[in-house]
C-alpha cells in the first residue's frame, strides 16, 4: 500500500492540464469544487492502476484509441480553457457554473483521456512489479496517494487565495485558460503532424 501511495503521489503531482484545472475550480469556486476536481482525477489514476494491474490486453485495447483519445481530450481542454477565460470571477465566491458531479466527472474523463496517464502507469508498476505482494493495497495506495496530493493542492489553493488581490486572481485565471487552450491545440497539432 505504500508503493501505491507513492505511485498514486508521484502520478498526480505534476502540474498538468488537470492541476490546472482544479486550482482554477478552488480559486474560482472554493475548496469543495478543487478537491471533488481532484477526486475525479485519483478515481480515473485509480482505473487506470487496475487496467496496468490486470493485464495487457485492455491496455493494449486503449492505446490503440490513442488518436481518439487524444482528440476527444484536447477539444476538452480547448473548452474548458476557453470557459475559464470567459467566466467572471468575483469576489466573494461566485455561484458555481457547473456541480460537483460535473466537477468529478470532468476531470475522470480528461484524465481518462490522457494516453500518456496509462503509459506512466505501465512504466511505474513494471518497476515494482515484483515487489506487489497485495494488488488490491497497491491500488488502494495509488487512490490514496493520488487523492492526497489533490486535497493538498486545493487547500494550498485555498489559502492563497486570501493572499491574491482580485486582480492576481483574474491574472492567474487567464494565465491558466491559456495554458489549458494551449495544451489543447498542442494535442490537436501533435494529431495532425
Amino acid at each position: 500500500m505504500i508503493n501505491g501511495f507513492w505511485i498514486g503521489l508521484a502520478i498526480a503531482a505534476p502540474v498538468g492540464p488537470i492541476g490546472l484545472l482544479c486550482m482554477q475550480r478552488t480559486l474560482e469556486y472554493g475548496r469543495r469544487y478543487g478537491i471533488i476536481s481532484g477526486l475525479g482525477a485519483a478515481t480515473a489514476d485509480f482505473l487506470y492502476g487496475l487496467l496496468a494491474l490486470s493485464g495487457l490486453s485492455l491496455i493494449h485495447l486503449l492505446l490503440a484509441q490513442t488518436d481518439s483519445l487524444r482528440l476527444i481530450g484536447s477539444l476538452f481542454l480547448c473548452y474548458f480553457g476557453w470557459q475559464m477565460f470567459r467566466s467572471k470571477m468575483s469576489r466573494p465566491l461566485q455561484s458555481p457554473a457547473t456541480s460537483l458531479p460535473v466537477a468529478y466527472g470532468s476531470t475522470f474523463l480528461l484524465t481518462l483521456m490522457n494516453p500518456m496517464t496509462i503509459l506512466s502507469f505501465l512504466a511505474i508498476l513494471a518497476r515494482f512489479q515484483e515487489t506487489v505482494t497485495s494488488p488490491v493495497g497497491l491500488l488502494i495506495g495509488i487512490f490514496l496517494g493520488s487523492a492526497a496530493w489533490w486535497l493538498f493542492l486545493s487547500q494550498l489553493m485555498h489559502l492563497l487565495k486570501k493572499q491574491f488581490s482580485p486582480t492576481f486572481s483574474r491574472t492567474i485565471q487567464y494565465l491558466s485558460a491559456l495554458l489549458l487552450i494551449s495544451f489543447g491545440l498542442y494535442g490537436l497539432y501533435e494529431l495532425l503532424v
